[in-house]
């Protein structure tokens, strides 16, 4: 399991970047190694701060595995870089990640919080019929992780998974929980200290009374 590029995007105007108008989308592999930093990496800009710019959205990763399926289907060659992560890896189930689960690469430690989202903006770079609809069909998001200890990753890092919560929930189950399946909504709620977002969908999307397993038990890492 390694990194295969490290890609960063500085934010520029485009028409098409919806209502604000800017976009770093396009991530471009860095060719050196590059410092994490809490808020991401260095060099790499986000624009929409208010959708994607919070601590458990620091770095993305998606795997060449998904690209290769994407380029299959697409019939389009896929560079790293062009879904926007800032992480390509190679031989990581990274849609099958625990949420919580930790990952040691070069200096840096990072930890797996949620699954990327599809958005407008993403849909216009691809600029592929009905993009949203079959990004979230595939069901091939790619993973967020916040950044636990800084460091410095490059191309040819290994992944070490350094930890991993016991629960099993993972982002392809967060994936789908937030796309409508319920078996996914009800893995959701067994995470301990998950977002109470999930009970109120759960109540509201599941119509019965719901009690979050791990009510009388600590906390564990966010779900997010």
């Amino acid at each position: 399991m390694r990194i295969i590029s490290v890609n960063v995007g500085v934010a520029v105007t485009a028409e098409w970047a919806g209502r604000l108008g800017r976009t770093a989308i396009d991530k471009q592999p860095a060719g050196h190694r590059v410092p994490v930093r809490l808020g991401g990496l260095a060099g790499d800009e986000r624009a929409d701060r208010e959708h994607h710019g919070s601590s458990d959205q620091a770095v993305y990763a998606y795997a060449r595995e998904d690209y290769d399926w994407w380029q299959e289907r697409l019939g389009r060659e896929l560079r790293d870089g062009l879904f926007a992560e800032n992480l390509t890896t190679a031989g990581l189930d990274v849609n099958g990640a625990v949420l919580g689960e930790r990952w040691r690469i070069g200096g840096a430690l990072l930890e797996v919080t949620r699954p990327r989202v599809p958005c407008v903006v993403f849909r216009n770079w691809l600029d592929e019929p009905g993009w949203v609809r079959r990004f979230t069909e595939a069901g091939r998001p790619g993973a967020y992780l916040r950044v636990v200890e800084t460091g410095d990753v490059g191309a040819g890092d290994e992944v070490r998974i350094v930890a991993r919560p016991g629960h099993g929930v993972t982002v392809s189950d967060w994936f789908r929980a937030r796309h409508g399946d319920g078996d996914a909504l009800r893995r959701m709620l067994t995470v301990p200290g998950h977002d109470p977002h999930w009970d109120e969908l759960a109540a509201r999307s599941l119509g019965e009374p719901v009690r979050s397993a791990g009510q009388d038990e600590p906390a564990a890492a966010p779900a997010g």
